[in-house]
């Protein structure tokens, strides 16, 4: 088994900054947070702090990216991007395992397995061809699932936006990164590197569209950020799923396995007189229903008899 260097790498001292930064500055400013955004407190740090991402990403990351899109060929660019989502498919299943999503984390499992294998390191998507669908999970995501309130709104240096609550799990995130235990050093720092591009890439157009656009962009970037992060933590169903799954309790409005309705309503009354049915008998449970009116049955008129006919009576 692998294990971490000693020596701790450029860019996981980088990471690790970072989250020290957010974690201090939210200690330090937690006991005088005002603003006009219940959600954003620290908006005066977190500004000051998306200006000095803004700055890192013009100068050197996005000059990286635009040089990597238009440079590589697509096929590549889709060959490194699967690569590297293989590799976070493990993370993502163990985190769907804990928040009680047994079939998501179970396939991405079996994505890791079948793309790991005939698909080449995760090169080529087998996995999404043959049905198996991709998930994105996170340890923030499962506290969330917990019940976990995600706190206020940060902007992590390098990182980007984030939470309070997503904040405090990123240490266990970068434990499940397997990239985080690859050996030697300048290859770990080469794959996360070429990550970080890879990643900016696929975001190029909308975000010149974005710069483009006469906006707020910290506001339009925290906005988005919240609401998309709320979304994906609800996709199983929040907490409520989670202790719904380890309590045992069939989902509202559900008829339980072998059909039976009655069980799933406990609190009808059920046919008239609580009688059960016998097998194909309507009457039985309803004993004081007085049935179908009864039809009228016509009778053939008698035949005339002899006294009675007129041809007799002549």
């Amino acid at each position: 088994m692998m294990t971490l260097s000693p020596r701790l790498p450029a860019f996981s001292r980088l990471r690790s900054s970072a989250v020290l930064v957010a974690v201090a500055a939210s200690a330090l400013l937690s006991g005088c947070a005002t603003g006009p955004n219940p959600r954003d407190p620290y908006e005066s740090f977190n500004r000051k702090m998306f200006t000095f991402n803004d700055t890192v990403d013009r100068v050197a990351l996005k000059p990286a990216a635009t040089a990597y899109k238009k440079v590589l060929p697509s096929v590549v660019q889709t060959g490194v991007n699967n690569f590297f989502g293989n590799l976070a498919d493990l993370w993502t299943g163990t985190n769907n395992l804990l928040q009680g999503k047994g079939k998501d984390g179970l396939t991405d499992f079996a994505r890791f397995g079948l793309n790991s294998t005939l698909g080449l390191l995760g090169v080529i998507d087998i996995g999404s061809d043959v049905g198996l669908q991709k998930h994105n999970e996170d340890f923030g995501q499962t506290l969330g699932a917990w019940g976990v309130k995600s706190g206020p709104y940060l902007m992590l240096p390098l990182l980007g936006p984030s939470t309070v609550r997503d904040t405090a799990a990123l240490p266990l995130d970068f434990k499940g990164d397997p990239l985080g235990y690859k050996e030697p050093v300048y290859i770990r720092n080469s794959g996360i590197a070429l990550r970080a591009v890879d990643q900016r890439a696929a975001v190029l157009d909308a975000s010149n569209l974005m710069e483009d656009a006469a906006l707020d962009r910290y506001e339009f970037i925290r906005d988005g950020f919240l609401q998309r992060r709320e979304s994906r933590i609800q996709d199983g169903g929040g907490k409520a799923r989670l202790m719904q799954l380890l309590n045992k309790e069939p989902a509202a409005g559900s008829v339980p396995a072998g059909g039976s309705i009655k069980s799933a309503y406990p609190d009808d009354p059920g046919p008239t007189g609580g009688a059960a049915p016998a097998a194909g008998s309507i009457k039985s449970a309803y004993p004081d229903d007085p049935g179908p009116t009864p039809a009228a049955t016509s009778t053939p008129a008698p035949a005339a008899s002899p006294e009675t006919s007129p041809e007799t009576k002549k």
